[in-house]
C-alpha cells in the first residue's frame, strides 16, 4: 500500500478537475493508494476563504474528500520535532507542517511547488 499526502494546491486541483493532476490521477485513484489530506490544508483553505482569496465551499470540499475516501491527517505533537528541524529554505508554515507530516509518517508529499523537493526525497513534484 502506498501512502500519499496531497499538498493543498494538488488537493484543490483534484477537486476542480484540473489537467495539472492528469499524470498522478492513477496514484490518487488506485486501490493500492491511501490518500491523506492534512488538517493544515483545510486551515490554509479556510484562511483563503475568509480573506476572499478563494471562492469555494469548504463543506463541498470536505464532502469531495470523503467521497474519494481521503483520510484526514490531524496535526499532533509527534510532527513538531520534524517541523522544528526543517531548514528555513522558505517561510511558508503550511508547507513546513505538510513536510513534517510526510517525513514523520512517512509518506510521499505530492505538490506542485518544485522548491519543496529540496527538503526531502519524499516530495513528489507534479
Amino acid at each position: 500500500m502506498m501512502h500519499f499526502l496531497l499538498d493543498t494546491n494538488v488537493f484543490l486541483w483534484y477537486f476542480w478537475g484540473s489537467k495539472r493532476i492528469d499524470g498522478i490521477k492513477k496514484f490518487i485513484e488506485s486501490s493500492e493508494s491511501r490518500i491523506f489530506i492534512s488538517t493544515v490544508s483545510y486551515w490554509e483553505i479556510s484562511i483563503k476563504i475568509r480573506t476572499e482569496k478563494l471562492n469555494i465551499n469548504l463543506d463541498d470540499l470536505r464532502s469531495h474528500a470523503e467521497k474519494y475516501s481521503f483520510i484526514e491527517l490531524p496535526v499532533t505533537g509527534k510532527y513538531m520535532d520534524a517541523y522544528l528541524n526543517l531548514p528555513g529554505l522558505h517561510k511558508d508554515p503550511f508547507d513546513h507542517m505538510l513536510l513534517a507530516q510526510a517525513i514523520t509518517s512517512p509518506m510521499r508529499l505530492i505538490t506542485g511547488d518544485s522548491f519543496l523537493a529540496d527538503y526531502s526525497s519524499l516530495v513528489m513534484v507534479i
